[in-house]
């Protein structure tokens, strides 16, 4: 990569005093062409001619940029996250005389030169660690520790999300904040947020406005509470966040959660703070997720972070980045990890998750090329080597015989036979496959550049269903994409009567600025057009996965226990291996190893449900016994 597409990847919008926006140039130019010799965020001499809190950017080590990564290296080093300084700190008028305003601005001003940087770039460059760091110059150790102050965590949009939240509490958990669910009693409330379309958005801006109150009407008496927004709409929108809603403190990007505590420790001094730059090689691979839920059956683990499709709908590219994948050993760690506290079921996150590529161990970095699905193509230079997600797969479902394997959110390029013949084969590894199709018309996939025409999608679902008998399918639609006729919205329809779906995603199409739509195509479908669109495949798909899930009823399934059912306090509820809901009467059952003892389910126990109906959503049935996953087969 020549450094002008470093400069690019690593571009990113940062604050000085004033508030507004500053591009931060590659490197090599913040090094010399600014001032030849000085650092521009450190010289005290420097800070009445520019933003005070510029710096360099950090430069992965792979790029071998020698002595000039060293510097960015050891900038890094003086904050975890890119650079201690690559945030927002916005104080208002009415606090410049605070006292611990003047204090943390005297600090920040004596800070390191350059020539303390210098002193140790050609110094050896150890591994990093993620248990003890040295603060910021302009912060002491004890000033990023939580001290017990509470935190407050809302998530909003994708399981990607809900990732994020528990990678985020980690972070926080090991700095000394601790944990609510009490919204009153919180120091602390950060709102994990989702970008994906305008009602996501508009979602957290009423959140916004509701808080505001709360902040407002805090007593004096209890430290002040802060508000941060984290995630994909802090990665979009960035400075518009905090033009508009002045009451929040801190963003965070998504890959910017261990910034966290020196973020917070910033804005307790009275400031805004933010940190949105991107990573090519942040996965939080070391970062331990800290389950939510004591009672949960399941959990989230995510192996890979960004997408590098392009579809020219989707906004993910900019708010999560370029696709790296985090080694398999981590992921194998903490598969392990979930397993030994009693989790029955795992679900592995990516973007684009089935394009899972190690190329952390050397000798597998060859040129063994990308098997791609029959007639399907990709809108970048097909990459080579690296562990594939089928060696990942086949990894993951030996760790524990009795734990279910499931994978989320698929592209349907990446379905080689070798996955496909893994999945058939492992009893743990569910049956069940999202295939995101968006539509049903070869010329609106063409200007969405999903890289696959009607024909190649529906030769794969055939393909998929003769190597997985008995597969259960979902998909996601999107209604009244730019330039989509009638005639496409035919095909659509036809295609959700043609593969029968057991499960799907189907929304109106919301334009996204930085997208591909957004600059060369025209958002002309008129608003209730697209509703009326959606309105009509919701019913079709309705139809159609009852229909698919009708075929169920009088078979006996193996379902996983999640809790007691939301409707019914005398109804528990699972999901099968197709991950449809069922729902069962709470009764005593037979042990399959041991007749003679009666139980009720509890929450991670596997069940045989007799189908006795289904719907589009939900399918119903009575217990007939606890099982194991291996002892299952013999029933199902």
């Amino acid at each position: 990569m020549t450094r002008p597409e470093v400069a690019a990847e690593r571009k990113s919008l940062v604050y000085g005093r004033s508030g507004g926006p500053v591009r931060e140039p590659d490197l090599l130019a913040e090094l010399t062409l600014r001032h030849p010799g000085h650092c521009c965020c450190c010289d005290r001499g420097l800070f009445s001619a520019m933003h005070p809190l510029q710096c360099v950017l950090q430069v992965p080590r792979s790029l071998g940029w020698g002595p000039l990564a060293s510097v960015s290296w050891l900038s890094l080093r003086m904050c975890r996250v890119h650079s201690s300084l690559s945030s927002t700190m916005c104080p208002s008028p009415e606090r410049q005389e605070d006292g611990a305003q003047k204090d943390f601005s005297s600090r920040l001003a004596t800070g390191p030169t350059f020539q303390h940087f210098l002193k140790s770039a050609s110094a050896p460059q150890e591994k990093l660690s993620t248990e003890v760091e040295d603060p910021p110059p302009y912060l002491t150790m004890d000033e990023l520790l939580g001290r017990q102050r509470k935190v407050y965590l809302e998530t909003y949009g994708c399981q990607m999300n809900v990732n994020d939240t528990e990678i985020a509490w980690s972070i926080l958990q090991k700095s000394g904040y601790l944990r609510t669910s009490n919204l009153q009693e919180a120091d602390v409330i950060l709102l994990v947020t989702c970008s994906i379309r305008e009602k996501a958005e508009q979602t957290i801006w009423n959140r916004l406005h509701q808080l505001k109150a709360l902040k407002t009407r805090r007593p004096r008496s209890r430290v002040p509470l802060r508000i941060g927004i984290l995630g994909c709409m802090a990665e979009r929108l960035k400075e518009e966040i905090l033009n508009r809603e002045k009451m929040v403190d801190i963003l965070a990007g998504p890959d910017a959660y261990r910034d966290l505590p020196r973020l917070l420790a910033v804005a307790e001094s009275g400031q805004q703070a933010a940190n949105v730059l991107l990573s090519l090689d942040e996965t939080y691979a070391d970062v331990m997720p800290v389950q939510t839920s004591a009672s949960a059956t399941s959990a989230f683990v995510s192996i890979m972070r960004g997408c590098d499709n392009m579809c020219s709908y989707c906004i993910v590219p900019f708010t999560r980045g370029r696709e790296r994948s985090r080694p398999i050993a981590s992921i194998l760690e903490e598969v392990k990890k979930l397993s030994e506290q009693g989790l029955k079921e795992v679900t592995l996150l990516g973007q684009n998750v089935n394009s899972f590529r190690d190329n952390s161990e050397v000798q597998f970095n060859n040129a063994v090329p990308t098997n791609l699905s029959h007639g399907f193509t990709t809108n970048y230079k097909t990459k080579q080597g690296g562990l594939r997600f089928a060696h990942l797969l086949d990894q993951v479902s030996r760790v524990d015989p009795e734990m279910r394997i499931r994978f989320t959110s698929p592209h349907p390029k990446d379905f080689p036979d070798e996955v496909l013949q893994l999945i058939h084969e492992r009893e743990n590894i569910c049956k069940q496959i999202h295939l995101p199709a968006q539509s049903g018309s070869s010329r609106v996939l063409e200007a969405m550049r999903r890289g696959y025409s009607r024909e190649a999608y529906v030769e794969l679902v055939h393909h998929i269903r003769e190597s997985i008998p008995g597969v259960s399918l979902s998909s996601d639609f999107i209604a009244g994409f730019c330039g989509e006729t009638e005639e496409d919205h035919v095909q659509t329809v036809s295609l959700l009567r043609e593969v029968r779906y057991n499960m799907g995603f189907l929304f109106a199409y919301s334009m996204r600025q930085k997208t591909r739509a957004y600059h060369r195509l025209k958002d002309d479908v008129p608003k209730e057009v697209k509703l009326r669109r959606l309105e009509e495949l919701i019913t079709v798909f309705r139809e159609e996965a009852t229909k698919a899930n009708q075929t169920s009823v009088g078979c006996t399934q193996l379902v996983l226990v999640e809790g007691l059912s939301k409707r019914s306090a005398t109804d528990l509820c699972g999901r099968n291996d197709g991950n449809l809901k069922v729902i069962f009467p709470d009764a005593e059952m037979e042990v399959v190893n041991n007749p003679g003892l009666r139980v009720r389910a509890q929450p991670g126990d596997y069940v045989l449900v007799k189908i006795t109906s289904a719907s589009s959503q939900t399918l119903r049935g009575h217990v007939l016994c606890r099982t194991t996953l291996r002892d299952s087969s013999a029933y199902c």
